[in-house]
């Protein structure tokens, strides 16, 4: 008998139909012998509908309140589930994220998973029922919910795979596994029947929204393997696991582009020690992500430097940047948000040469320009304006030949 995490996503749970489809799935992994806990997502568009809600009434609401608000659409999910699952007979209790023994830390909107005490979700499944849980969401230290940001039901499902050290993570969504670029972009993308941890969280932070990166990080470190499939069809899905050595075969395994991105330059900082220090540490403290950092050349003791954020972030990027200018000794700051990052990744760039020149060529081939680069082991990401980011990424999955079965 194997245990399943099943995670199901907001297209997946859109509406009673689909949750009906959702509930016989669940159902028929049960009965086919499995242990099953389920993490759900809210319906269809209702965060979305939350936040318009919201804003309707205060522009800028307080985060904790905006967390009250935003649980409750998973909450509706997994009651309705589990409504459905007793229609068909079958014995099944849903849950709150606390409820289940989730514990977060204390950032409103954007949480981080500290732990979790399973054993009320153990404690039903030891009767034979189905645990439906509430993704998204656990209990700050203060004993308020914490939302743990976008994607975070990805997180709950393998978190919570990690804890009952589930057999395997299966996460349900709207496509039928990772394609080597988003096929709405590229017509020829092929569906990858496995990819290594690295090479996924890489895709997953860097655009590519078939799994959320921090789901990613915590299956690799707890080995929880994973499988990303439709909830439409019964057809095999990508595995997600440990990297083997026949991965490296493959230089370049897919192509993701960001779009959600901005760029920040602070103008004429002065080239001295603990410039960028405290620039990067009032960033941090306002929880401003930030990715691509790029410093120019010093030129008479005055540089440049410019970083990417989200774009969802700008306002607060600006206001943290914007009061430390003149402590900083800068000129001022710009604020681009017509920009895109692309990029490739592949453990097989670890041992073949010329990646990089293959990608520039490509790129330069069609006029599109590099504004800044940014590379790790198994990838390389550039920012370029918006306008190009579909035609870059159609013209690098052709010259890495990703369409090939054997690329």
């Amino acid at each position: 008998m194997a245990l399943y995490v099943q995670k199901f996503g907001g297209s997946s749970v859109a509406d009673a139909e689909c949750m009906q489809r959702v509930a016989q799935r669940v159902y028929d992994t049960q009965q086919a012998g499995h242990r099953v806990v389920v993490v759900l997502s809210a319906m269809g568009k209702t965060t979305d509908n939350l936040i318009n809600l919201s804003k309707q009434v205060n522009p800028q609401p307080d985060e904790r309140e905006m967390d009250m608000l935003l649980a409750t659409g998973e909450q509706v999910s997994v009651a309705i589930l589990a409504m459905a699952l007793h229609a068909m007979g079958a014995e099944a209790v849903s849950m709150t994220g606390p409820q289940a023994g989730i514990a977060t830390d204390s950032a409103h909107t954007k949480a981080k998973i500290m732990g979790i005490n399973p054993e009320r979700v153990i404690e039903n499944l030891d009767k034979g029922r189905i645990v439906i849980v509430c993704g998204f969401q656990g209990l700050a230290p203060s004993m308020d919910v914490a939302t743990l940001g976008r994607g975070g039901s990805d997180t709950t499902a393998v978190a919570l795979a990690a804890a009952l050290k589930a057999d395997r993570c299966q996460i349900f969504t709207d496509v039928d596994g990772v394609y080597t670029a988003d096929p709405r972009t590229v017509s020829e993308a092929r569906k990858l029947p496995v990819i290594a941890y690295d090479e996924m969280l890489e895709l997953a932070s860097l655009g590519a929204k078939v799994l959320q990166s921090r789901s990613v990080e915590f299956a690799k470190k707890y080995g929880v393997e994973l499988e990303v499939l439709t909830s439409f069809d019964r057809i095999p899905g990508t595995i997600v696991k440990e990297e083997v050595d026949d991965m490296e075969q493959i230089v370049v395994r897919g192509v993701a582009a960001d779009k959600n991105q901005a760029k920040v330059t602070i103008q004429r900082v002065p080239d001295q020690p603990g410039v960028a220090a405290r620039l990067f540490q009032e960033l941090a403290a306002a929880n401003v992500n930030v990715d691509m950092i790029v410093q120019n050349v010093s030129e008479h003791g005055i540089t440049d430097i410019s970083f990417t954020v989200p774009r969802d972030e700008v306002n607060r990027t600006r206001s943290t940047v914007d009061k430390l200018l003149e402590s900083l000794g800068a000129a001022g700051a710009t604020y681009d948000v017509d920009i895109a990052k692309i990029s490739i990744v592949g453990v097989g760039m670890r041992s073949h040469s010329g990646v990089a020149y293959r990608m520039f060529e490509a790129l330069s081939n069609n006029k599109i320009n590099v504004e800044m680069i940014s590379t790790s082991e198994i990838k390389i990401s550039v920012v370029i304006r918006s306008a190009y980011a579909d035609q870059a990424v159609q013209v690098l999955h052709k010259a890495f030949e990703l369409d090939q079965a054997n690329a």
